[in-house]
């Protein structure tokens, strides 16, 4: 199967956050056909239209060489979310999250389906 180059945005702001990017990573290169290439230098950065009381984010990004499909890559994504202690029902829009993946980049494709858009 041919690789593609994804990009992955990540964020946390709550408990332990770089802790929690690092994590990510570390699935993000043990999922079947791939592999981490780059990495962004993680910025603390305020919450933008966050409920009040919203702690700092850390935020980063990693380019992925995988031979995972986009919807594939996105099922995983959230996944790792699960496994990292995200919750994602009853959650509040850009309210506060122990990890928060998103896709933002797969090869040149614009995809819009329910569920996924890229870019």
């Amino acid at each position: 199967m041919r690789m593609e180059r994804a990009y992955v945005a990540m964020g946390s702001n709550q408990g332990r956050r770089q802790a929690a990017l690092r994590g990510a990573l570390a699935r993000l290169a043990a999922l079947p056909g791939t592999r981490v290439v780059a990495v962004a230098d993680f910025r603390e950065t305020e919450p933008v239209d966050a409920p009040a009381g919203s702690g700092k984010f850390i935020n980063g990004a990693a380019a992925v060489e995988t031979e995972l499909g986009p919807r594939e890559l996105l099922a995983a994504l959230l996944r790792i979310e699960r496994e990292l202690g995200r919750d994602r029902t009853g959650a509040v829009r850009n309210g506060p999250r122990t990890i928060d993946l998103d896709l933002l980049l797969y090869g040149a494709r614009v995809l819009e389906e329910e569920g996924l858009v890229v870019p």
